[in-house]
């Protein structure tokens, strides 16, 4: 994701959020939005095993039920957070190594940076919205459907911008978390790669061997889970009046402790199986393949 600047490279590199946008919406529209629906309806339905959980998902519109929320919230999401992440993150992380930080250190710091500045200005209502989406009961008690465009406007109607950026400071924590440890592990299992094959800093890693970087990086970051389990229980409507010791305004510590007294440390752990391949190819594509596309899109100016 953060991409070293060029020996001698001077100034802020704008490039970096053209490439940034264009990684995020293609990690959203392949691999991602699955793996993002079936991790939020075990996150939001901590009952269900996976295969429920994917047949569930499956009978809402078979594999368009895979992509519920992609249009628009999820393109929107990725259109913006992915070039904040990468603009952001990209200079933290060379001022870093500019200043003697080893890579692991800058690459956690510029994930951190990264994700925090990406959850508040562009992901609050926008994973609000996906998460409403892909909850939310699909038809209404007279058998009317509702838009997702209605239901956004309920929302801010009933409870105006706080409401619609439910959850945002949970987004916060787990995106500074996941950013930060992602690049963090990726730069060091790099770092661990070039001393195994006995390569200097500056020599440049195999395709295969960046990817095997972001896949450990993108797996070892899934510790958070319970972070993206709180933040889902938050923004859920699923469970808005289905349980009376739901707190009513949740808070990332009560939401904590209430998902704690009704499923234990495991329900923490909902849904991290289909976590950890979404943080593999998040990682993939915004770190790995990034970083190729910064090199050709340094190439043709």
């Amino acid at each position: 994701m953060a991409i070293q600047k060029e020996p001698g490279q001077k100034g802020v590199n704008w490039s970096n959020i053209a490439v940034g946008a264009i990684m995020n919406m293609f990690e959203v529209t392949t691999l991602g939005q699955p793996l993002e629906v079936l991790k939020t309806q075990m996150a939001a339905n901590r009952s269900q095993t996976m295969l429920q959980a994917t047949t569930s998902v499956w009978s809402r519109g078979g594999v368009a039920g895979l992509y519920q929320g992609l249009i628009p919230w999820a393109w929107i999401e990725a259109s913006t957070k992915g070039g904040v992440l990468l603009f952001t993150a990209s200079e933290i992380e060379t001022a870093g190594v500019n200043m003697g930080v080893s890579p692991a250190a800058a690459g956690l710091l510029g994930g951190m940076g990264g994700g925090i500045a990406q959850a508040y200005a562009t992901m609050g209502f926008t994973t609000c919205m996906k998460t409403v989406e892909i909850t939310r009961h699909k038809a209404a008690a007279a058998g009317v459907e509702r838009s997702t465009f209605q239901v956004f406007m309920d929302i801010y109607r009933r409870e105006g911008i706080r409401g619609i950026n439910k959850g945002v400071n949970a987004v916060a924590v787990r995106q500074c978390t996941n950013w930060g440890s992602r690049m963090g592990f990726a730069r060091l299992a790099e770092t661990m790669i070039r001393n195994v094959r006995g390569k200097g800093e500056n020599d440049k890693l195999g395709a295969m061997d960046k990817i095997l970087a972001s896949s450990i990086g993108g797996a070892l970051a899934t510790w958070n889970q319970p972070i993206e389990v709180i933040r889902v229980e938050m923004q859920s409507m699923a469970k808005g009046t289905a349980n009376a010791n739901r707190p009513a305004k949740l808070t990332i510590l009560n939401t904590l402790g209430f998902i704690y007294k009704e499923n234990g440390l495991k329900g923490l752990y909902r849904g991290v199986t289909p976590r950890i391949g979404l943080g593999i190819w998040q990682t993939i594509c915004m770190v790995s393949f990034a970083d190729y596309v910064k090199i050709w899109v340094k190439g043709r100016q």
